[in-house]
């Protein structure tokens, strides 16, 4: 019987999918935990997916689960890979953990701690970028098995990510994969791991190589083989990233575990600069990488579970990568790190279409390096208010529903009574997660 079965007969499921007592069924206490996919690719903002309307590229695998899913409207990344990296494993706010660019702490407790604690298996495969631990990082990051770019500092040079690929799977180096492209390589690992753990549970984190500079043919490009680089391959390696994501899906659909597994996209910033998207209402989109603005930190949500995630949902409500951690917390029924604070909630009720505990709010604190320019800002789906000492912003109210650019800053006074209440409210998030 599966789980859609179970929900027709009125089996009780608790919130991390445990199968709760009923007298007609019998069956033993967690023998249905949900696996979970969380894929987090590399460079891309919300314009560059069809199903948030962009006219630039075809995503159709992503657009499939987003129809058979939550697409939420309102996600929101670090303006920057590695930030992003460890809010979204940790589910801590940056100023708490954040060492500088290319590390972690591995003091910290990631989601791959978490769900171990709690029986699953545990996977990372794609981009690292995590240095501090060598080859052992991503083990004492919680993951049991790993297949991974960008783990240079054990292996001299990260060489290439794509054709030709320098790949550190599990401690041992592969070498130079004449032929190979890296998305492959470690799309077919994730889907062997899934075929070995088919009797569940498991955790698999996919933070995509793909669509990360440099910008180069993929093996569907006429140019595949050449060594050319230029910025009109982006798009292919936009639908080459959808099309892997599928790669993973189909393995699902012919396991059969589909029914039982929870799948979140996103990206982990936005598109880089010098790409700009045109969308479907005649407006275009320029790529805002590592700044602070929507065209930095606005990112793809997509949820699907099916029968669980109700169908073609699109949620207004504001999430950020500190909701990651806890969300897999609730889905798997495991319990959060003990002292330690989590600065993320669950959204799981969203994704069961009921209202659940959305936020008022979200917090960004992002420095690239230490004595690099700090910014900090507080935000709603309508206002944003920054508090940088010394910075351009310092201080600033932006409408950003009407100025997604932030060019025209609402000064104190200005702007009327909304202006003042939502400036009143920011500014008590930034004094509560003041450094």
């Amino acid at each position: 019987m599966n789980r859609r079965d179970f929900l027709k007969q009125g089996v009780a499921l608790g919130a991390g999918g445990f199968l709760l007592a009923n007298e007609n069924v019998e069956v033993a206490i967690g023998a249905k935990r949900p696996n979970i996919i969380l894929i987090m690719a590399d460079d891309i903002g919300y314009e560059c997916l069809s199903c948030y309307g962009s006219a630039s590229y075809k995503t159709p695998v992503l657009d499939r689960l987003a129809a058979t899913g939550v697409r939420f409207t309102h996600g929101y990344s670090q303006p920057l890979c590695t930030p992003s990296r460890v809010q979204i494993m940790t589910g801590r706010y940056n100023f708490r953990n954040y060492i500088k660019f290319g590390n972690f702490d591995y003091k910290e407790r990631t989601f791959a701690h978490v769900l171990k604690s709690a029986g699953y298996k545990t996977c990372v495969a794609g981009k690292w970028q995590l240095m501090g631990e060598g080859a052992d990082g991503p083990f004492k990051a919680g993951f049991d098995e790993y297949c991974l770019w960008h783990m240079e500092d054990v292996y001299g040079p990260k060489g290439s990510r794509y054709r030709n690929p320098k790949i550190v799977q599990n401690g041992k180096l592969l070498g130079v994969l004449d032929g190979n492209y890296g998305p492959d390589v470690c799309c077919d690992y994730v889907r062997g791991f899934i075929e070995r753990n088919k009797s569940g549970p498991f955790l698999v984190y996919y933070p995509m190589i793909l669509t990360h500079g440099p910008f180069e043919p993929t093996p569907d490009s006429p140019e595949w083989g050449q060594s050319v680089s230029n910025r009109r391959f982006y798009v292919d390696m936009v639908e080459y990233m959808d099309k892997t994501i599928g790669r993973i899906v189909q393995k699902l659909d012919q396991l059969g575990l589909r029914e039982n597994t929870l799948i979140i996209f996103t990206g982990d910033n936005g598109t880089p600069g010098g790409i700009t998207s045109q969308m479907t209402d005649g407006t275009s989109i320029a790529g805002g990488k590592s700044k602070t603005t929507d065209a930095g930190t606005h990112v793809a949500l997509i949820a699907n579970w099916i029968g669980t995630t109700l169908t073609g949902k699109v949620c207004d409500d504001l999430i950020d990568f500190s909701d990651i951690l806890p969300t897999l917390a609730d889905v798997a029924g495991a319990s959060l790190p003990k002292g330690v604070t989590i600065d993320g909630r669950s959204f799981l009720p969203q994704l069961r279409g009921e209202k659940g505990n959305p936020r008022d709010w979200i917090f960004c604190w992002y420095q690239r390096d230490p004595g690099k320019q700090l910014h900090r800002f507080a935000r709603d789906k309508r206002w944003k208010l920054y508090d940088e000492s010394g910075a351009d912003r310092a201080g600033r109210l932006f409408d950003v529903s009407a100025d997604v650019l932030e060019q025209n800053p609402i000064e104190q006074g200005q702007g009327g009574g909304e202006a003042a209440q939502a400036r009143a409210k920011l500014q008590t998030v930034l004094d509560k997660l003041s450094a």
